[in-house]
């Protein structure tokens, strides 16, 4: 199937059209499911109607950012879609910050209007009087004095609206990086970027089809799961299923599986990982419903990728997007699979991998991995020395580390800072993590650079156990043995610290900066 390009879309193009454009064919066909309501197309266009009029009886206009702080529930796709309609840019945010990064992300956006969850309600108040710009807090459950319910806000608003004529290359969403590497930063992206992707990957690559029902472990505010999870899934008119709760509890994730039988399930590395850790996996939970998973946010190891579909029989295609591009650029497909790999680019995006100079590296050195798509963002918010690194002309910087094998597939070696030189040899820690993860041991794992007694930089694991296995100096050395065993000697780690669990993000992404910090 051929790609979706920019010109392929009408110059005033609406992001909303993805809802939209399922009315004529499937009104009445259930769009969401989730633990408080079911909603068909028809149902959820009348409400983003709704919101939208509101909106707009605020005094929002096109071009204006609205925040949006929800757990994965029916409103957040409402509130998000009468953003879009009417030209609005929607701040997506991260659920599990602190106030005073919220106080931030308010700021940096210059949002008027907060629509928020009434269970995350607490994590804003304390730093409103540092957010300047915020006029009107709208609460979706029960609202305090001060604040707007949801559901008074939207009563008697009309559920018809045109949608606003947005040139395509107009912003219409706002979210900041998760984190990995430390402070926030702002990425906008443009009505045309949702459904290149949605085309180019969800359709062309991973095979979205009507009759699939997807469902995420990567919460909505995350471009992985508003992608997966929202956009692709109606671009070819399939179904979503939207879970609440935490999921980093994998009862909560295979629970909403085994409850509302969906076809896709997109998750994380380690998501997969402690999912593979229940006893009686097969047992407990029923999967039938399956014919697919997917992984993105970090490199799955090939150890999860065979340990699963030894429990499932399930495939998992991995891949690796970012938020700047809105989101997958390199990708395994359902019938060309390299486990612990990142597969091939396809169709509509170019990859390079580069030196620091910027020339092209043979096929099996590591170099910096340079992206060019039509869906890439163009800056960052606010930061104009951050964008001149990041990106470069019609190419961006991913900041991440590959090697391209003899045979095409994209090799993840690790991000940037996070590569080590060991006695004048660069190591991946991604190398040695899929070797640690292959013990039977081991639920997770990260490996970062510290120093020995002579001040030689040597790698270091932190590691956590599954069910049943204790923590102990001989455990350690059978570890350090097992990697001695598994990839070169001076590639395994010196020292394993055992923990309880290990720093991420939101998103899962393992936060090794502060893992850094902790040696």
């Amino acid at each position: 199937m051929s790609a979706l390009r920019a010109a392929d879309l009408p110059l005033y193009y609406n992001a909303v059209s993805i809802l939209e454009d399922n009315l004529a064919q499937r009104a009445d066909k259930e769009a969401l499911f989730s633990d408080t309501r079911t909603m068909t197309f028809a149902e959820v266009s009348a409400e983003v109607n709704q919101v939208g009029n509101a909106l707009v009886s605020e005094g929002v206009r096109p071009g204006e950012s609205v925040a949006l702080l929800c757990l994965d529930v029916p409103e957040f796709v409402t509130s998000y879609f009468g953003c879009l309609k009417i030209g609005a840019v929607v701040a997506s945010l991260n659920t599990l910050l602190t106030p005073a990064e919220y106080a931030y992300m308010l700021e940096d956006s210059r949002a008027r209007i907060l629509i928020v969850h009434a269970a995350l309600l607490d994590r804003v108040l304390p730093a409103r009087d540092q957010m300047r710009w915020l006029e009107r807090i709208i609460v979706i459950g029960d609202a305090p004095d001060g604040t707007t319910a949801y559901r008074a806000w939207i009563e008697g608003q009309a559920t018809d609206l045109d949608a606003a004529p947005t040139q395509r290359d107009d912003f219409c969403c706002l979210n900041y990086s998760s984190g990995t590497t430390g402070e926030p930063k702002g990425i906008l992206h443009a009505h045309k970027d949702l459904p290149l992707t949605a085309h180019n990957w969800g359709k062309n690559v991973l095979g979205l089809r009507e009759d699939d029902r997807t469902f995420a472990a990567a919460k909505l505010f995350f471009t992985f799961g508003t992608g997966g999870n929202l956009i692709f899934p109606w671009y070819v008119g399939a179904s979503v299923v939207l879970m609440a709760g935490a999921p980093r509890d994998p009862n909560n994730v295979l629970g909403t599986v085994s409850t509302y039988r969906p076809t896709i399930l997109y998750n994380a590395p380690t998501g997969y990982s402690m999912i593979l850790a229940i006893d009686g996996l097969e047992d407990a939970y029923d999967l039938s419903s399956l014919r697919l998973c997917v992984s993105a946010g970090e490199a799955l190891p090939a150890p999860i990728w065979h340990a699963w579909k030894s429990a499932t029989g399930l495939d998992i295609i991995d891949g690796i997007g970012s938020t700047e591009n809105y989101h997958i650029f390199l990708s395994n497909r359902p019938d060309d699979i390299r486990p612990g790999s990142s597969g091939k680019p396809f169709d509509g995006y170019e990859v390079r991998i580069v030196d620091d100079a910027g020339a092209d590296v043979p096929d099996g050195e590591v170099g910096n991995l340079l992206l060019k798509g039509e869906s890439a963002a163009l800056f960052y918010l606010h930061q104009y020395a951050k964008s001149q690194e990041t990106f470069l002309g019609p190419w961006l910087f991913t900041g991440d580390k590959y090697r391209k094998d003899e045979d095409g597939y994209y090799h993840h070696e690790g991000r940037s800072d996070d590569m080590l030189k060991v006695g004048g040899i660069w190591v991946s820690p991604m190398e040695v993590e899929s070797a640690l993860i292959g013990h039977p041991a081991v639920i997770e794992c990260a490996v970062v650079g510290a120093t020995d007694a002579a001040d030689l930089v040597k790698p270091k694991a932190y590691v956590t156990l599954k069910t049943g296995h204790a923590a102990s100096p001989d455990l350690e050395r059978d570890l350090i043995g097992w990697c001695g065993e598994k990839i070169a000697a001076y590639k395994r780690p010196r020292w394993v610290v055992f923990v309880d669990e290990l720093p991420k993000t939101a998103t899962g992404k393992i936060q090794r900066f502060r893992l850094r910090e902790l040696g």
